[in-house]
């Protein structure tokens, strides 16, 4: 059975996904696969940039398209979220089991790890039983060779009865093995997948069930494994089969009555649903372990010794948590002093910009009026957001990605699975807590990993109490002007790093304490547990990882950031432009806020600058200037050390700094992570809940803390 040339159009439908082809004879082809196997590897290598991302319909989990031409055929690409198992828990597993089930994909591409192909053969055998039209690829070869594994991968494809090609996804040549048996799929080459044998009181319930279900969807559906998910029915499962077939397939009074038939002698032998699936499971990886036997070979049983070793230093309480802080604190001081030069290269070259845009207005005659509102107000603003953000956010992202590909963030999520435990929330959380040190808007959307709606809740809730790259710079200058000192230098930029840490660390500390006073309350539940993958420790990609991360994160979250900027600009530009008696509007404003500010240790000035700094954190110390200066634009001081000057001038001491450096750490997230809470939760309860919880805890705190220092001193 060769991959049939079929329009795809109504299956489209069923799962909602439009699959855009460039020709009616293109073939659609899934490429699924676990987490961390290289799956999305290879999806880049084969479509190269024809290839547009989004997210599947009522789902907020991504998709992407590619094309991809051979000699002989075209193909549509289309790469599925990955997934141990087709038994769904969480949104990203229904959704590639819906596509691999209803989506109409003409073959699928089941890409393994060669490292630990035995765990990955599960998914393997699961497609098998929905579709025949699979090829196996196996890929990190080179780890595998590196570790002494030998696969055959010839016995591997006789006992699957599918095509299985070893390849390294990175080295785009070695992938021409997978287009070349796509083609002969599609000139009519035929399979024969093996059949999972269940255990005998499973495999007679099929039996039973399968001719009816036969009857009913003919070859529209495999009758043996739509069988098999009758005996223990999902009910997700089924609506997307109703609404495939057009019909309600399972209201049949023959068919029902053999599945109460079969239930009721299963339970007479004991088998209860728990059971049953327990049965499946255990079939599946027994024969995942028989076919591994005959196809992999160790020749050392210490090939993971090196992996080990390095778990129990990175995973022991002893030293896990240290070497944790260390390196974040490495990663930050990385930041803080890689991002200063290209900040400044970046800033000169945009103010450049500013410059002839002036010069443009005025030799077109505009009104000053105009030239302020959208030179000095739009466009001003919006090239101090990406002066200060790019740099520091093309920095650390990477430097995350990187660690994410090298293996070590699991490590983390294991770490602090613990902690989350303890406030019944899930420890992915700590995955996403680590994606909002870049970015908070960011790390809401990486919360769509947690399976639980109210673990989803309180990761997403919490995510703004870890300090995101907008935030940096006003906490290094206010850590660097009052508690280190503004010299500069090697040293400072150390010390501001480990300063920076222990900040972070409190935020943390508060995102624990948050998360669990939540779950008592508002979002009472138990913790659930969760599967958690220690991946092989590999060498990071560099060059896509880099690509990767600027691409997918940097210009994204960036975007983002630029679009609620540029009316920012505008509004703050009016608010010290137009003038109420002989004050302008921005100093009636701080004015008001004063009395109200004094109690938590700030001024007028200070509370009023985070306020407008609403749309980008990166605005609130120009904002403070500004203002300080009765100026009618965002203004950058030459050094720190004016800096500081120009903020004693106004009142500022340690207390001053030590509020406002609290306030920055809990208050408020900014528009774009607001908007994002929104999209996220698709509720203005919860969005609002989102805000309000760090406001309420930052003034509290700012207050207690000013309250203390003053008895103190």
């Amino acid at each position: 059975m060769g991959l049939t040339n079929r329009s795809v159009g109504a299956h489209a439908v069923d799962t909602g996904l439009v699959i855009e082809k460039q020709t009616r004879e293109d073939r659609v082809i899934a490429l699924a696969g676990n987490p961390n196997v290289g799956k999305s590897t290879v999806f880049n290598a084969l479509t190269g940039m024809n290839q547009h991302t989004g997210n599947w319909p009522g789902k907020t989990v991504s998709n992407a398209q590619g094309y991809c031409r051979t000699k002989r055929h075209s193909y549509v690409m289309v790469d599925i979220p990955g997934t141990y198992s087709l038994m769904a828990h969480s949104a990203e597993e229904e959704v590639a089991r819906n596509f691999l089930c209803f989506g109409g994909a003409d073959a699928v591409v089941v890409v393994c790890d060669a490292t630990c192909l035995e765990r990955n053969l599960n998914l393997v055998l699961q497609t098998l039983e929905i579709t025949p039209n699979v090829v196996v690829c196996v890929n990190l070869m080179d780890e595998a060779r590196r570790k002494r594994i030998r696969i055959d991968l010839g016995a591997l494809s006789r006992r699957l009865g599918v095509p299985v090609i070893g390849v390294i996804a990175r080295k785009k040549k070695s992938l021409s093995a997978l287009t070349e048996t796509l083609d002969r799929l599609s000139d009519g080459a035929q399979t024969r997948p093996a059949a999972v044998r269940y255990p005998e009181p499973v495999e007679q319930a099929i039996a039973t069930v399968e001719p009816l279900v036969r009857a009913r969807v003919g070859e529209r559906l495999p009758s043996r494994w739509l069988s098999l998910q009758l005996l223990d029915p999902d009910e997700t499962l089924l609506s997307e089969a109703d609404r495939f077939l057009g019909c309600a397939f399972s209201e049949d009074a023959a068919l029902e009555h053999a599945l109460a038939s079969v239930r009721e002698s299963l339970l007479r032998q004991g088998i209860d649903s728990e059971r049953l699936k327990d049965m499946i499971v255990s079939a599946l990886v027994g024969e995942a372990e028989s076919v591994c036997t005959a196809a992999v070979r160790r020749e050392r049983e210490t090939y993971g010794a090196f992996d080990q070793r390095l778990d129990r230093l990175l995973t022991s309480r002893a030293t896990g948590y240290p070497i944790m802080l260390l390196l974040l604190a490495f990663i930050l001081w990385l930041t803080i002093t890689g991002a200063n030069y290209p900040s400044q290269l970046l800033s000169d070259a945009l103010f450049w910009v500013q410059g002839r845009l002036t010069e443009l207005f005025h030799a077109l005659g505009a009104p000053e009026w105009l030239h302020g509102a959208l030179v000095l107000g739009v466009y001003r603003v919006l090239a101090w957001v990406v002066s200060v953000m790019l740099p520091p956010m093309a920095i650390f992202f990477p430097l995350f990605t990187l660690l994410e590909d090298a293996g070590y963030l699991p490590r983390v999520a294991y770490n602090l699975d613990k902690p989350f435990q303890r406030c019944c929330a899930c420890g992915k959380q700590a995955l996403t807590m680590c994606m909002g040190f870049g970015c908070n808007a960011a790390g809401v959307v990486g919360c769509r990993i947690i399976d639980s709606e109210r673990e989803r809740l309180l990761a997403i809730l919490t995510n703004c109490f870890v300090p995101c790259n907008g935030r940096f710079p006003t906490l290094i200058a206010l850590l660097t002007m009052f508690f280190v000192g503004a010299a500069g230098g090697a040293a400072a930029s150390l010390w501001s790093a480990l300063l920076l840490t222990g900040v972070i660390l409190l935020g943390v500390l508060v995102t624990f304490g948050v998360t669990r006073l939540l779950s008592k309350t508002v979002l009472k539940g138990v913790p659930s547990s969760f599967t958690l993958e220690l991946p092989p420790y590999r060498r990071p990609q560099v060059g896509s990882v880099i690509v990767r991360s600027i691409l997918d994160r940097t210009l994204f979250v960036l975007g983002r950031a630029a679009a609620v900027a540029a009316p920012a600009g505008l509004i703050i530009w009016l608010l010290a432009n137009v003038t109420a008696g002989e004050a302008n509007l921005l100093d009636h404003c701080a004015a008001f806020l004063d009395p109200f500010a004094r109690l938590m240790g700030l001024d007028g000035v200070i509370l009023l600058a985070f306020i407008l700094g609403f749309p980008a954190n990166e605005i609130v110390i120009p904002l403070i200037i500004m203002t300080y200066l009765s100026q009618g634009s965002l203004l950058e001081l030459g050094s720190l050390a004016e800096l500081r000057a120009l903020f004693v001038e106004h009142g500022w001491t340690w207390v001053t700094a030590g509020s406002a450096m609290l306030f920055t750490l809990l208050h408020w997230p900014c528009s774009t992570t607001v908007l994002t809470i929104r999209k996220e939760t698709g509720s203005w309860k919860w969005t609002a809940l989102a805000v309000a919880i760090p406001t309420v805890l930052g003034v509290c705190a700012c207050m207690l803390f000013n309250a203390a220092a003053h008895l103190l001193t």
